[in-house]
């Protein structure tokens, strides 16, 4: 039980590292502008060397970032609670229980924000596909999914980690 709990809060720090750095970084997508390259993030563009903030607000620009938003907060949350599951008290199972099920909540928010993404990505074909012939998604795009698994992956760990039969006591009691 304790190697399926250490395993689920190793999947969620991971996951939430890199839903940060994702959220964080300037690589959502990169293309070519007046030969320089270019890169695009959730809150900026770079061309060349030189990043701008966005200056014009965009709907799926502010939900992505919203989601994004919400999976880090819901990761930390899932992280709290997992943590005081090595805390041997009577509510263990409970507390194993929550952290699994914020975790769930935190891989779901990032799916969320993924699907945000997704319009995003919808937006940024029919738009940079048109206007630049030569445009890819980048690294801080791939980190986003990545982290969504990990994070699906630690709520996971954490639900199968919740002992069957739990006695009045506190104490585990397997089930034959």
């Amino acid at each position: 039980m304790l190697s399926l709990m250490g395993g689920g809060l190793l999947c969620a720090v991971s996951g939430l590292v890199l839903i940060v750095v994702s959220t964080a970084t300037d690589f959502w997508m990169q293309y070519r502008h007046s030969g320089a390259l270019s890169s695009q993030g959730l809150w900026r563009f770079c061309v060349g060397s030189k990043c701008h903030p966005h200056t014009i607000t965009l709907a799926f620009w502010d939900a992505t970032r919203a989601f994004m938003l919400l999976s880090i907060l819901s990761s930390l949350a899932g992280i709290a609670l997992g943590l005081t599951a090595y805390a041997g008290s009577s509510t263990r199972a409970a507390r194993v229980r929550s952290a699994g099920i914020t975790l769930l909540i935190a891989g779901t928010s990032s799916l969320f924000a993924l699907l945000g993404v997704a319009v995003y990505t919808g937006v940024a074909v029919n738009f940079y596909g048109k206007r630049y012939p030569e445009w890819r998604f980048s690294w801080s795009y791939i980190l986003g999914w990545i982290a969504v698994v990990l994070t699906v992956s630690a709520g996971v760990f954490h639900i199968c980690a919740l002992p069957r039969n739990s006695a009045p006591d506190g104490s585990d009691v397997a089930n034959g």
